[in-house]
């Protein structure tokens, strides 16, 4: 008896079915929630990604070679990446100074009303408003043809293209830029200034500090990397736009998204796919540095405005 009881008591008690797993079972049940998102970035980022990684290095035959990429050393290739940064740096600047503007209006306007509501709705809207139809309501309004040009020319004698086609060219691409570069500002900077809270203001006040003090040391100081942020932001916006500047521009490559199609679909100049994919492994370079300081600079406003 004596040892029987020992024995008992000495036995692993066997686990209640279901105990342990269970909380497994609730921390993998957790997991299901990102696995939509994780699935879209693989589809959409990683994968072509990898793909336009590896085909930048690869040989018509298959093989591996430098050569593609060291074509984006060839002049017509180094003139179109500095035509698409001037363009992005001009417009995420122009966005950023007259976005950020209209966001500290609406950030002085009475919060939650009607006004504010209003343009941040509108804003959001209009930051997503481009492509084919945004080309076609440019074409339409300050084309050739469009109202606009034919009102001016008719009825006060200005015609728009006394000097050149300039709305189907880069400084074209620049005013198209910019009409969705600044709602965008107003999305990505309106946080920021919500964040500056009145106390502040009063207590340099109270300290007999001006206006003028309060923005030079206290206001720009704090929301500069918010600002140099959201126009990283806007610079890797308008970098990596396409569809716009495909509808408008007809003919020529000018910036690097044309001449990544004209190197994949051209039928006059064959072979080059492989090119293609080397000048969009180096968008994916610049923009991944832009990025990178977006990201240590919204760090550090998430410090200072949290």
């Amino acid at each position: 008896m004596t040892t029987r009881a020992v024995s008992r008591r000495t036995d692993p008690v066997a686990p209640t079915p279901g105990v342990r797993t269970r909380p497994l079972l609730r921390r993998h049940r957790g997991l299901l929630g990102v696995v939509p998102f994780f699935a879209f970035v693989a589809i959409f980022l990683a994968i072509p990604t990898l793909v336009v990684t590896i085909g930048a290095f690869t040989s018509d035959n298959g093989g591996f070679t430098l050569d593609n990429v060291a074509a984006l050393a060839d002049g017509y290739i180094v003139a179109a990446f500095g035509r698409s940064i001037l363009l992005s740096a001009v417009t995420a600047a122009l966005g950023a100074v007259f976005g950020g503007l209209l966001a500290y209006a609406l950030v002085t306007a009475r919060e939650g009303g009607l006004l504010r509501r209003v343009v941040t709705a509108v804003s959001g809207v209009l930051a997503q408003f481009g492509g084919v139809t945004l080309a076609f309501a440019f074409i339409a309004t300050l084309g050739l043809s469009g109202f606009v040009t034919v009102f001016l020319r008719d009825n006060l004698g200005v015609d728009l293209y006394a000097r050149g086609m300039w709305l189907f060219d880069l400084p074209g691409l620049v005013l198209v830029y910019t009409y969705f570069q600044v709602p965008l500002m107003v999305i990505v900077f309106l946080p920021a200034l919500d964040g500056v809270r009145p106390q502040w203001r009063e207590a340099a006040e109270s300290l007999g500090g001006s206006t003028w003090q309060y923005w030079r040391m206290v206001a720009v100081p704090l929301l500069a990397p918010a600002f140099l942020g959201a126009t990283l932001l806007l610079f890797a916006n308008a970098f990596s736009a396409y569809a716009t500047a495909a509808a408008l521009v007809s003919q020529g490559s000018p910036i690097v998204p044309l001449q990544i199609r004209t190197a994949l679909t051209s039928e006059v100049v064959l072979g080059e796919q492989n090119l293609g994919k080397a000048m969009a492994l180096g968008m994916v370079g610049v923009v991944a540095v832009v990025m990178t300081l977006y990201a240590l600079l919204q760090r550090r406003t998430a410090r200072w405005l949290g």
